[in-house]
């Protein structure tokens, strides 16, 4: 034999450790006579019965084997155990699917058993307890097959003899056993050891036929009587009947659970103990106890707790009992396990045979953990044929060796009558766990478990017939565990298993009995050992386990639990979870209805919900708010002034966490409830059942399972407490009873399956008025946290940055749709309040992000801004009343910054202290000492204002509900739950429009306060921020459909009148305060004017007004010099002369120097390219159009040299009559032209001068058509005048109308003649000042469209012209296919010192809105925005990638707006510098939403063309749009005065892609890679970082040959191709297929990119 097939021995000592290579050798040495080699076993159990046999037999064929698999077992599968997940049928070698149902279809089906045996070549058959185990005819059948299987078990005649309750009493009786009173007292028989029978004719003496007899057996024994099946067991088929009346009817239901089985009756011993021995014999005639189990611990005789070794007997009577109980076995031939169970007196030291068990029972490792015998293994060596003297722990425990070297000379037998057994090791207490509900009666549960939470502990051991994914169903046994403690002695085992059950958890739709026994094991009495048979059910009779299930608190009435929760506190968290598990159900059904297309209802979404309760037979009537995703104020329904918050979070597992009042619990929901039982929470481990609600009228199952019998007829009047009916569940009958009286009417027969809930029949009582019915709760609760609904902020202890964020968080849920009563926006507000003013809040807010850089940023930096923080406390500590300087903490980083070097590290020192800067940065712009968070909580409102804006413009203008939703979808098909918390938001719309009218009122207040006052009038005081509220008040303003909205948007005008346009009173006067100060103010006459232009006062509405105020002519001329400073601000002026007797204005000024165009050599692929040329002065100085030129040509006649003076005539007429009916008062405003009367020669590149004429008064006859006709036949009879003065433009300004409307005047009416056009007017520029309509590029607009002026809207930020663009005919000649409709095109013109992103949002939204106000119906698409940001060329700085930024993130933020306006378009425009000493550029960002997902920002330069004659555009490189090619660069090249398309650049191809493919044009998808990413940063928090501004670079790859010149598919056959990155235009590719190497910077690689990947 090779030595790895040798037979393994222990190394230290073969008498006490021993490992054989098989079975067939173990059965050859240790075997006797009958020995036979048994390697394959079915087990024909199922549940813990199956799962102990295996894990038993493996564990000691591992021990004897070294191969736990030495043994395999074919295990049957039921399609209920397979669905339950049983955990046998995971431990089964083979698993062989059987039919479902009830055990007499599988594990009970003898010819089954037998037939699957045969097939599978088994040995044996263990069947362990229950079903087939006690059925004489399975060991039978086994022995006769061919060839012979043998049971693990008695054989059939013992089995039948002893397996019989009544034939083991006759047996024992006739054996001199003790035995108690029963119906076969006098029965004498003697038993056939060699058949294994008795009489027939004395066993059937023995039996109840009858429930006559019953009744007359009964009479004669005497009550309290036992009716028991003599085939039952485990609580089935066995009744307890203290009086006559109720014999027959128990007699009927004992014969029901067993069926066909024989019955007897026998006296009830009462106050007995049942004890019982458990017996092992071998086939050879040995028989031995194996110490024994108390099991007295028993509700209706069904076993609940079992220990050993048995206490209660003395030692001498226990020692009779073992003795009978061998002589029994040995009388019958009995072999393998068996039990012989006894009633036993304490009191009279006395015992009486109970009954003999031919099988292993459930309780069997009682015995296992006391005498150390593996049970399962020794029944299968017995089976097995080897004598008890060899098994090797049976000898252990006879205190002999476990293996002896020979075992043939007899040395090794033992005489087991004589031989006393070792002590037994300690005590050992055993549990029961079943699916039964102790509360309603023990009934049994069925359903899933969704957490089994048992840890194994050296004293504590268990097992289950399944775990945590598994389920009990209605034909399982009601028992799936069971749970062993052990200890030196009884106390210390209690206390063992008191504490496994107080750790163990089980979750799911079963009810378990874990916390009553846990309770039990407790009393006075089980821990005395005080109990017999009736202990438990007297207890139950009683009214329950009151002293522990919870104590009273008297002074308030309510009960405390086990888990420390009074009953208050567990109708919170039940309340909670209702609540919350019923919105959630709500926005699922809402969010299934979107996505199937439907129209869902915002009653789904509602935020209050009502919710009852009944604990302890009080019902609570509760009333949950919905204050936040996961937050609740929890009220009683009636008193809605106090409430307590409870906020939950799901758990992994399915379990909530619940904090109310700043304590947590975890709670389960393991039943929700139904009409016949109400919701069961598992918290903190222990189970809650709460009641449902109590309605006798209505008789229900509160298990599944099958009516039997009906016990009354249809229309039977019934008692209160009488059974009606009988059901089967898990295998047993019981009664179910009506709790009232009344007249019964079935609703299902019998039968009939049953589900939990279902109804059985109806009940019409006889007093309704008398149910007594739960007890509505009325007062407060006992909760923590417990108080007013608004109640003032207990923030005595709480930091100024934690009040503010909790505040902020608080408005932003309630604008998200959850409820904020305006008693909470009071108290938000006034939380807010306290933080902002409080001057440490800053401190705590940059202290916060220092403290995460510690170790990450240089240490001497952190010391510094750590002791800037510690100084500024320990200042505040001693009274001092200073500002935090914030300043420095960003001064210092940026100092910092310049010390880094190296360009990685620089930019991984930028993402870290980012945060940081971003913390302080608030508190550098707030300018009221008082109120030093000022711009912190104004940066939050606008965040809110601007959200809530996102939000109603889906709804608002009149937009049904239905159509809203619709819209919605559409443009959130691949995300509905963005649809789902709009209409949440606007749900509650009553409620968010408070918020925001409390901010607007806010923003008010400050706008109205001076700064330096020393009240706090508003939280926003003397923030800087102030003005871009503007667009979001602007949005609001323009907001209409229903009354909420009208309030909010009257409230938004009244505050833009009265902040943004100040008010027409307030503007006069400061216009009249400055003219007024111009007198006699010499050299410094241009100061105060220069302070009114650079605050932007808008004044073309009341210039009219202004000159009919002023006092004299003097004064009238001085409003004019502030309107000429201001409308040629973009001019150098000098000289100006007020001509009082004319009434004119003259003054000269000139050009200032051009903006600079790049040569067309020039590189612009990079900022470092285009800073680099701008440097070297690098440019051409191509002259732009400027207002004369651009009339007449793209090509642009020559322009005016900026050295050259020109003059400029301002004259006030009273009425066009003054110029018109006097031939020479033209002539005479032109004599004060100098080239008029030759002082000065014309100028040689043309005429330089301009006339502009202020008409105080317009005829009432006279519209603007004829106006203009007789402004052009004046100026016609006047050309060589003109000529002679050199004059280039004359301009009359005449009013509309002086009459206010809508709080402001009309704007005036404005006529432009130019000498290029021989002095017509061009309709084109009607209405529009002729200094700036060169800033507008009209022509642009003209060649390729009809346009109709739709109005001009003067704004606080500038002024906007609308015009309807209808496509001419030549036009569409050229592009056939293009879009034949209208479109708008929207002109915004700003002057500003200083361009700002507040700036180009405020004229964004102005312009927005000025859209939106247009009456005329215009199709809404192809629409195009353009704004141009003119500010002061000298001192504007300005980043182009910086531009690109703030462009790109304020158009987003309005982009719904955008698409709603049909704007595909926006173009801006700012002229500007790089840096101080560099030339004025002119940036053009153009901005499309070409995939409908993210705005797509171009930039680009104004350079010369190739041919050095024309302006094109270039695109910039190193701007976002260019680095990550999301950008399509369409305009690249293209000439500046380029006419508008009909189609624009690639909408061609991307209309064919999406008609063909229903897809999108391959050049846009970069940008939506770029998008995604962002949106990955946007969700991201708590990352630790700030996100990169770029997170993606792209490259275009495009193949190549490596020689150059054109390729083929040979070059590619031949290797001579390569991929090579270029930054090229879209549309340039040349073969079918594009591709991109992209580079990204994710949340998981903030700094190192993802390496590239292609696409």
């Amino acid at each position: 034999m090779p030595p790895s097939m040798k037979p393994k021995i222990a190394a230290s000592n073969p008498n006490l450790h021993r490992r054989f290579h098989d079975v067939a050798s173990y059965v050859s040495e240790l075997g006797g006579s009958k020995g036979r080699v048994i390697e394959k076993v079915l087990i024909a159990n199922n549940g813990v019965a199956a799962v102990k046999a295996i894990r038993s037999i493996r564990r000691w064929a591992y021990e004897v084997f070294g191969n736990e698999r030495a043994i395999s077992f074919v295990v049957m599968a039921t399609p209920e155990d397979l669905r339950a997940n049983a955990e046998y049928i995971r431990m089964g070698d083979i698993i062989v699917d059987v039919p479902g149902g009830s055990n007499n279809h599988n594990y009970a089906n003898v010819t089954l058993i037998v037939e699957l045996a045969r097939l599978h070549g088994v040995q044996a058959v263990w069947a362990g307890w229950g079903h087939a185990s006690e059925k004489p005819a399975l060991p039978n059948t086994l022995a006769k097959s061919d060839p012979p299987i043998k049971f693990i078990g008695p054989a059939g005649p013992p089995m039948y003899a002893l397996g019989d309750k009544i034939g083991s009493t006759i047996i024992a009786q006739n054996a001199g056993v003790p035995c108690i009173a029963w119906n076969g007292s006098d029965v004498v028989a003697t038993y056939d050891i060699e058949t294994g029978t008795l009489p027939e004719e004395a066993f059937d003496k023995a039996c109840v036929t009858s429930a006559l007899e019953a009744s007359e057996a009964a009479s004669k024994i005497g009550f309290p009587i036992m009716i028991k099946a003599s085939e039952g067991g485990g609580g089935k088929g066995i009744r307890m009947v203290d009086s006559p009346d109720h014999v027959q009817n128990a007699y009927r239901q004992v014969c029901g659970e067993v069926p066909g089985s024989p019955i007897f009756i026998m006296k009830l011993s009462s106050n007995s103990r049942h004890l019982e021995v458990q017996l092992l014999a071998d086939e050879y005639g040995n028989a031995i106890a194996l110490n024994g189990r108390d099991c007295s611990v028993q509700r209706r005789h069904q076993k609940i707790i079992e220990e050993g070794p048995p206490v209660a007997a003395t030692p001498d009577a226990w020692k009779q009992m073992e003795k009978a109980a061998v002589a029994l076995a040995k009388a019958v031939g009995y072999t393998n396990a068996g039990t012989v169970e006894y009633l036993y007196s304490e009191a009279e030291e006395k015992f009486y045979f109970l009954e003999l068990n031919p099988r292993l029972q459930v309780e069997h490792p009682v015995t296992e953990m006391i005498t150390r015998v593996n049970l399962p293994a020794a029944q299968l060596q017995v089976a097995m044929g080897i004598p008890l003297y060899h098994i090797p722990e049976i000898r252990e425990l006879y205190g002999k060796n476990r293996f002896e070297d020979d075992v043939s000379n007899g040395k090794s037998v033992i005489d087991f009558d004589v031989t006393e057994r070792v002590a037994p090791y300690g005590h050992c207490i055993a549990v029961r766990i079943t699916a039964e509900n102790a509360e309603a009666g023990f009934k049994p549960t069925s359903g899933g478990i969704q957490e089994l939470n048992f840890r194994s502990t050296p004293n504590v051991w268990g097992y289950f017939s399944m775990d945590s994914s598994g389920s009990i169903h209605e034909f399982a046994d009601s028992q799936f565990g069971h749970l062993f403690a052990s200890g030196i002695d009884r106390e210390q085992a209690r206390r063992n298993m008191a504490l496994a059950l107080k750790e163990m958890s089980i979750r799911g739709d079963i009810s378990t009995t874990i916390d009553y026994i846990s309770k039990l094991i407790e009393l006075d009495d089980f821990v005395e050992n005080n109990i017999d048979t009736g202990w438990l059910d007297k207890i139950i009779k009683s009214g329950g386990i009151k002293v522990l299930n919870s104590s009273l608190d008297e002074s308030e009435g309510r009960k405390t639990h086990l888990n420390g929760l009074n009953n208050d506190t567990l109708v919170v968290i039940g309340s909670t979870i209702v609540a919350y598990d019923q919105c959630a159900a709500d926005e699922k059904t809402f969010l299934d209805l979107l996505e199937r297309g439907q129209l869902p209802s915002l009653s789904l979404l509602k935020m209050i919900r009502e919710v009852e309760l009944i604990l302890d037979g009080v019902k609570y009537k509760i009333c949950c708010t919905r204050i936040g995703n996961n937050e609740f104020q929890i009220a009683v329904s009636d008193d809605a002034t106090k409430c307590v918050t409870a906020s939950v979070r799901m758990l992994s597992d399915g379990g909530y966490l619940i904090d109310i009042g700043g304590k947590s619990q975890v709670a389960y929901q393991t039943s929700k409830g139904d009409a016949a039982s109400g919701m069961r929470l598992n918290i903190n481990g222990k189970s809650i059942a709460f009641s449902p609600d109590y309605d006798p009228s209505c008789l229900r199952t509160d298990v599944a399972g099958k009516l039997v019998k009906k016990l009354v007829p249809n229309g039977a009047h019934v008692k209160k407490g009488s059974a009606y009916a009988e059901i089967e569940v898990m295998k047993m009958f019981m009664p179910l009873k009506v709790e009232e009286s009344g007249v019964i009417t079935w609703a299902n027969n019998e039968g009939a399956a049953l589900a939990a809930g279902d109804l059985i029949a109806n009940l019409e009582l006889d007093n309704p008025e008398n149910v007594n019915t739960a007890t509505v709760f009325k007062g407060d609760l006992k909760v923590n946290g417990w108080g007013p609904v608004n109640a003032p902020p207990s923030s005595a202890n709480s930091r100024p940055h934690i009040i503010l964020k909790k505040a902020i968080n608080r408005l932003k849920c309630g604008m998200a749709g959850y409820v904020l009563t305006p008693g909470a926006i009071n108290c938000v507000m006034h939380d807010i309040s306290d933080a902002v003013t409080d001057p440490l809040l800053p401190v705590y807010e940059i202290n916060e992000q220092l403290s995460v850089l510690n170790g990450r940023i240089d240490g001497s930096l952190y010391k510094e801004l750590e002791k800037l923080i510690t100084d500024f406390k320990e200042n505040s500590a001693g009274g001092s009343k200073s500002r935090f300087p914030a300043d420095q903490v960003k001064h210092l980083i940026a100092l910092q910054m310049g010390r880094v070097k190296d360009e990685s590290e620089r930019a991984g020192f930028n993402a870290l202290t980012t945060p940081l800067v971003n913390a302080a940065d608030p508190y550098t712009k707030s300018r009221s000492d008082l109120v030093p968070g000022a711009e912190r909580v104004l940066d939050s409102f606008l965040d809110i204002l601007r959200e809530w804006i996102s939000v109603e413009r889906w709804f608002c203008d009149g937009i049904s509900y239905a159509d809203s939703v619709e819209n919605l979808r559409k443009v959130n098909k691949s995300d509905v739950s963005k649809v789902l918390q709009i209409c949440r938001s606007h749900a509650l719309l009553k409620s968010t429009a408070q918020v925001v009218l409390t901010i607007i009122n806010a923003i008010a207040e400050a706008g109205k306060t001076d700064i330096a006052s020393e009240k706090v009038t508003s939280v926003v005081l003397g923030a800087d921020g102030l003005e871009d509220t503007t667009p979001c008040l602007t949005d609001i303003a323009s907001m209409r459909g229903n009354e909420t909205y009208d309030v909010l948007s009257q409230r938004c005008r009244n505050v833009l009148i009265e902040e943004s346009l100040p008010s027409i009173e307030e503007r006069m006067g400061r216009i009249l305060k400055v003219v007024r100060s111009l007198e006699g103010s010499g050299d410094d006459a241009a100061k105060p004017i220069q302070d009114l232009i650079n605050d932007n006062v808008q004044g073309s509405d009341i210039l009219f007004p202004l000159i009919n105020l002023a006092l004299n002519t003097k004064e009238q001329l001085s409003i004019l010099e502030v309107t000429a400073r201001k409308l040629y601000r973009t001019y150098i002026l000098k000289e100006f002369t007020a001509i009082v007797d004319k009434t004119s204005l003259k003054f000269t000024y000139f050009n200032k120097p051009e903006a600079s165009i790049f040569s067309s050599s020039s590189k612009v692929t990079s900022m470092t390219d285009l800073t680099k040329t701008l440097s070297q002065s690098k440019t051409s100085d191509l002259s732009r159009s400027d207002s004369e030129s651009s009339l007449q040509s793209v090509e642009r006649k020559g322009r005016v040299p900026s050295n050259v003076a020109r003059t400029a005539i301002m004259k006030i007429c009273d009425s066009f009559a003054d110029v018109h009916d006097d031939l020479n008062a033209f002539i005479r405003l032109l004599e004060d032209f100098p080239q008029y009367n030759g002082s000065v020669p014309p100028c040689e590149f043309g005429p330089a001068n301009v006339l502009t004429v202020y008409l105080l008064s317009n005829s009432p006859e006279s519209d603007q058509a004829s106006m203009g006709k007789n402004i052009e036949l004046l100026l016609s009879r006047n050309l060589e005048e003109l000529e002679k003065a050199d004059v280039r433009r004359v301009t009359f300004v005449v009013p509309k109308d002086n009459n206010i409307e809508e709080g402001q005047y009309l704007l005036p009416s404005v006529y432009t003649y130019r000498e290029t056009a021989d002095f017509k007017e061009d309709h084109l520029y009607r209405d529009i000042e002729p200094e700036v309509t060169y800033q507008l590029e009209m022509l642009r607009l003209a060649k390729n469209f009809s346009l109709s002026c739709l109005g001009s809207h003067l704004s606080p930020a500038g002024q906007i012209y609308l015009y309807k663009a209808t496509p001419k005919s030549s036009a569409l000649e050229k592009d056939k296919k293009a879009n034949k409709s209208p479109r708008i095109f929207a002109r915004a013109l700003s002057f500003v010192q200083d361009f700002s992103a507040g700036t180009f949002e405020r004229l964004l939204v102005e312009s927005f809105n000025a859209i939106d106000s247009i009456k005329t119906a215009v199709p809404a698409g192809d629409n195009h925005l353009f704004i141009n940001v003119v500010s002061d060329l000298q001192t504007t700085i300005i980043d182009p990638v910086d531009v690109e930024q703030v462009v790109v993130s304020i158009l987003k933020r309005h982009d719904e707006r955008a698409s709603r306006l049909g704007i595909a378009e926006v173009e801006a425009k700012a002229v500007c510098k790089l840096s101080e000493d560099s030339h004025p550029i002119s940036l053009r960002l153009v901005a499309s939403n070409p995939t409908g997902f993210v705005q797509v920002v171009n930039t680009y330069v104004e350079a010369a063309d190739e041919s050095g004659n024309k302006r094109v555009f270039k695109s910039i490189g190193g701007t976002k749009a260019n680095l990550a090619c999301s950008g399509d660069s369409s305009w690249e090249d293209m000439e500046v005065t380029t006419p508008y398309p009909l189609t624009r650049p690639f909408d061609t191809q991307r209309k064919a892609a999406l008609k063909s493919s229903d897809t999108l044009y391959c050049y846009d998808l970069p940008a939506l890679f770029e998008a995604a990413v962002e949106n990955q940063w946007a969700n991201a928090s708590g990352v630790g970082t700030s996100r990169p501004m770029m997170v993606m670079f792209t490259t275009e790859l495009v193949v190549k040959k490596k020689q150059g010149g054109p390729w083929t598919m040979k070059d590619y056959m031949n290797g001579d191709l390569e991929m090579v990155e270029t930054h090229r235009k879209a549309g340039k590719n040349d073969v079918g297929m594009v591709a991109w190497l992209m580079t990204l910077k994710t949340v998981e690689y903030p700094t190192k990119a993802l390496k590239p990947v292609a696409l």
